[in-house]
């Protein structure tokens, strides 16, 4: 017998309502356990041990913290930077490893030639460099170069706003044929023109081909004169023949300026003195300007740094005023020179090849 539709439908849904009631008691006693497992203990006597010492350790003087407080939070007012892992590489020295230390550095500046105020950088012809004792027992150079006023090409030294110094050039028939009116228009005050030479390989002495004619144009000129002679001697006899060819040479002019010795080896090739020593160059230069000033002239010895600081032995020609040749917008020649020859190159003028200018610290003319 078939049951009505009514029947059907009644039936049907109470094992749904089972299942349903079934599930939710199920999740209610998961909740629960799970609310029992993290309650905290009350009143039996247990104490968590991270609380505790967070307590411990935020408390003032060990004492409890207030009720209801957070006990995660210490209360205490220090920083990061307080802590005690950020210095522990930090180095301490004691005053005496300071004092060492510092010592040590001194030294160690003291040690570079660059910065010890005890030597001088010396460049040679070939470009090698080296350091170069200061002599302590030589005149030292006291310029002011802050004085320095170069206006091209003439170069100019003034000490508290006044001109202390004098223009140059230095000629010889190399030169051609020089207006010296023109020069002196220029700004040029004294020219130093050369007399003679001895070939750096014959060893035979040689007038200037121009010697006279320039002589006699820079005295009509008006200009202060001094001459030059380019030795190769290698012996003092030989520096005795120059000397008295010199003497000779200026019979019958009035010069004002030094008489200037200059010796050199020669680019590109062998000049006689090159074998030279030290000493020997140094007794020829002496001799030389010895002869010269006894016969009533002022003399100078020029040079350039690596020649008057290696070639020559300084020490023996104190008494001779220096004529110092560097090509630089400062001289850096540590000792007492009168005369700087500061370029052989350039435009001036009265005069058709490159000219050798020079600055003179006094007047030899009222010297």
């Amino acid at each position: 017998m078939r049951l009505s539709d009514d029947f059907d439908d009644r039936n049907s849904g109470i094992p749904l309502l089972y299942m349903m009631v079934g599930v939710l008691l199920f999740v209610v006693t998961v909740i629960g356990a799970v609310v029992m497992a993290n309650r905290k203990p009350s009143g039996s006597g247990q104490k968590n041990p991270v609380v505790e010492e967070t307590v411990q350790a935020g408390g003032e003087d060990g004492e409890e913290m207030a009720d209801g407080a957070d006990p995660y939070i210490s209360g205490s007012t220090l920083t990061s930077d307080d802590l005690d892992f950020w210095h522990m590489y930090d180095e301490t020295e004691s005053p005496e490893e300071e004092e060492k230390k510092k010592k040590e550095q001194e030294e160690e500046e003291e040690k570079d030639p660059s910065t010890d105020g005890r030597h001088t950088k010396l460049v040679a012809e070939d470009g090698t460099e080296e350091w170069v004792s200061i002599n302590p027992y030589l005149t030292k150079n006291t310029y002011d170069f802050s004085g320095l006023v170069y206006q091209y090409p003439i170069m100019k030294y003034y000490e508290d706003s006044e001109r202390v110094s004098r223009v140059g050039i230095s000629v010889s028939a190399d030169d051609g044929d020089i207006n010296f009116g023109k020069l002196k228009k220029a700004g040029v005050e004294f020219v130093m023109i050369r007399m003679g030479s001895r070939g750096y390989g014959s060893g035979n002495l040689m007038a200037d081909d121009m010697f006279y004619e320039n002589m006699n144009k820079a005295e009509e000129a008006g200009l202060d004169i001094g001459v030059t002679f380019y030795s190769q001697a290698i012996t003092e006899e030989e520096a005795l023949e120059e000397a008295y060819r010199v003497i000779e040479g200026l019979q019958g002019f009035s010069i004002v300026y030094p008489v200037a010795f200059h010796m050199e080896y020669v680019k590109n090739d062998t000049a006689r003195v090159q074998g030279l020593s030290k000493d020997t160059k140094t007794e020829i230069a002496r001799t030389f300007l010895d002869a010269v000033e006894q016969a009533g002239y002022k003399v100078m010895l020029y040079g350039n740094k690596e020649w008057l600081l290696r070639r020559v032995d300084l020490s023996k020609l104190i008494s001779y005023d220096i004529w110092f040749s560097q090509e630089e917008d400062t001289p850096d020649y540590p000792y007492k020179f009168t005369m700087w020859e500061y370029t052989k190159s350039a435009k001036l003028a009265g005069i058709d090849e490159p000219a050798k200018l020079s600055i003179c610290m006094i007047d030899y003319a009222s010297k």
